[in-house]
């Protein structure tokens, strides 16, 4: 009897596990959990906003922190991103024709009726770019009634309208100034710098000591100083010049080697004492009559 207890606990703690492990898988494998795992992880941060089309594996978010915008289908297999200023429009249509529209440079065409029955609900997104120009979602078919989660036309074409006032708010924002591209002359892809080298450890030189470096140096110069007073001739006439005074004046005097005479006083000095007094002049220099 005790091993019957047993046996039925043990069946019991391991259907509850089993129980537990397939609800965390389904819990996990949600389709709409999917798709913002995979938006969180391309867009680097957790999306503002998100759009899902339950059934399609197909969604979309955006992340105004980061400026980025990804879209994604196969529930989140693959992803695409782009930048929040590529989006250049949406339109929303109902079973096949547009009812409401949003382009950058046009006037925005609100939506002017509800449609309570439709077949097909369509939101389309627009980018900026030549190999994915487009990215729709399918927000209602006709089959998606007979689904547990199902919405009415009129909630899905409420949750596209939304949306298109939202890219109404960001395509009437003004586009950042692009990059300048670079010149041609300048470079592509800046050249690395070069690393510098390790300088080789070099073996030390030996140890000489202070003594014989002295020693071993050149001897100084001497330097120029005037002669002592014991070298100064003291037995020299200090009347007599260091020169011979007659040699230098013949030599001026006489360049071709002939000495020429010099030339005499053509006047005679007269002593006032040898002249006669003025009583003694009886004779004028001159005469009177004339």
């Amino acid at each position: 009897m005790s091993e019957l207890w047993r046996l039925l606990l043990l069946v019991t703690l391991s259907a509850s596990a089993v129980t537990f492990v397939g609800s965390a898988a389904i819990w996990f494998m949600d389709e709409e959990r999917r798709i913002r795992r995979a938006l969180r992880h391309v867009l680097k941060g957790a999306p503002e906003t998100v759009i899902v089309a339950k059934g399609r594996g197909r969604g979309a978010g955006f992340n105004f922190t980061t400026n980025q915008a990804a879209v994604a289908w196969d529930s989140g297999a693959w992803c695409l991103i782009y930048r929040i200023d590529e989006l250049m429009g949406a339109e929303l249509s109902v079973d096949g024709q547009v009812i409401g529209r949003v382009f950058r440079g046009e006037p925005r065409r609100a939506i002017d009726q509800i449609v309570q029955q439709a077949a097909q609900v369509t939101l389309k997104l627009i980018f900026d770019d030549p190999r994915h120009p487009d990215f729709e979602l399918d927000l209602w078919l006709e089959g998606d009634q007979q689904r547990r989660e199902s919405r009415s036309p009129a909630d899905a074409i409420q949750e596209a309208n939304r949306w298109l006032l939202r890219a109404d708010a960001i395509v009437r924002r003004p586009l950042a100034p692009k990059a300048r591209a670079a010149s041609p002359s300048e470079p592509a892809i800046q050249t690395r710098a070069p690393v510098a080298e390790p300088e080789v450890a070099r073996a030390p030189k030996p140890y000489t000591p202070a003594l014989e470096t002295v020693s071993a140096a050149a001897p100084p110069r001497p330097a120029a100083t005037a002669p002592l007073f014991d070298q100064i001739d003291t037995t020299a006439d200090p009347m007599d010049a260091p020169w011979e005074a007659d040699d230098d004046l013949d030599d001026a005097l006489d360049l071709d080697g002939d000495r020429s005479p010099i030339a005499e006083k053509t006047y005679k000095p007269v002593s006032k004492a040898g002249r006669p007094p003025k009583d003694d002049q009886d004779e004028l220099p001159f005469d009177l009559d004339d």
